[in-house]
């Protein structure tokens, strides 16, 4: 398994809500169905980092969208920028928008998740179908996981103990990602933004970006719901739960899997997902 995080050559930059947004795209969306990957709220994450194992994949099929969200990677963080659910989804409108993507489909991991169902609850139109992974889309409380990805403080024995939280599998990490994490995390302007996102209590941060029950409900898009048996960030609870809200939703576990079932089990992941929004 590779652990680069260089920005391949799929990146280009957009202006999306007035911010200028880097975002990878494999495939052409005038001519090919589109599927956006969102990727999570882990410290130094970006689009790359989340979906490596996962853009190639799905390239095989469809035109794959993979933003930096503002705040995160090397998309602009603009001076006195307000992080919000409403202000994140804004952004994802803005990246359809700029890419002239009326209709598609949205796989959301974590913190994505929770976004892609801001965009379904709020801008239906705009999907077709959805993957939810072990996201953050109702109303729940903290885990101690959560509140240690979220509490984050820069250093390489930190962030090696959070992917350590990620991952069931520690070989899975490879030798070099929590250097390779942790300099992301340290970039200009990267912590700042990261500290000022979910602040303590937490509790109060993770209310703000999940839906109530009575609107996670409306989403009627066919939805797939992901998770890791064994992941300590968002439990897998979370997720069975939400089969009993939304209208057309399946549910798929991977057992001795933690929060990353994107990399720690990316063919099985990659056929479901391709599998799912191929039928």
């Amino acid at each position: 398994m590779t652990t680069t995080l260089e920005t391949p050559t799929t990146a280009r930059t957009v202006t999306a809500a007035g911010i200028a947004t880097t975002v990878h795209v494999l495939g052409d969306p005038a001519t090919q169905p589109v599927v956006v990957l969102v990727h999570g709220s882990g410290p130094g994450v970006t689009a790359h980092a989340n979906w490596r194992l996962t853009m190639p994949a799905l390239a095989e099929r469809f035109c794959v969208v993979a933003p930096d969200v503002v705040g995160f990677g090397s998309t602009e963080r603009p001076e006195g920028f307000e992080y919000s659910m409403p202000a994140w989804t804004a952004h994802l409108v803005g990246v359809l928008d700029a890419l002239g993507i009326e209709r598609a489909d949205v796989v959301g991991n974590s913190f994505g998740g929770g976004l892609a169902a801001s965009l379904a609850v709020h801008h239906p139109e705009r999907l077709r179908r959805l993957v939810l992974m072990g996201a953050t889309v109702a109303p729940q409380r903290i885990t101690p996981g959560l509140d240690a990805v979220w509490g984050y403080e820069p250093s390489v024995e930190n962030m090696q103990a959070l992917l350590e939280l990620f991952a069931f599998d520690r070989a899975a990490l490879g030798p070099d990602l929590a250097r390779l994490r942790y300099e992301a995390s340290i970039a200009t302007g990267v912590q700042e933004a990261y500290s000022s996102m979910f602040p303590a209590p937490r509790q109060r941060a993770l209310d703000a970006i999940t839906q109530p029950v009575a609107a996670v409900a409306t989403i009627g898009h066919p939805t797939l719901v992901v998770h890791g048996y064994d992941d300590r960030v968002i439990p897998v609870e979370s997720s069975i739960a939400l089969l009993g809200m939304l209208p057309d939703a399946r549910l798929h576990v991977f057992g001795r899997c933690g929060h990353w079932t994107q990399i720690e089990h990316a063919d099985a992941f990659n056929r479901l997902v391709l599998d799912f929004l191929s039928s």
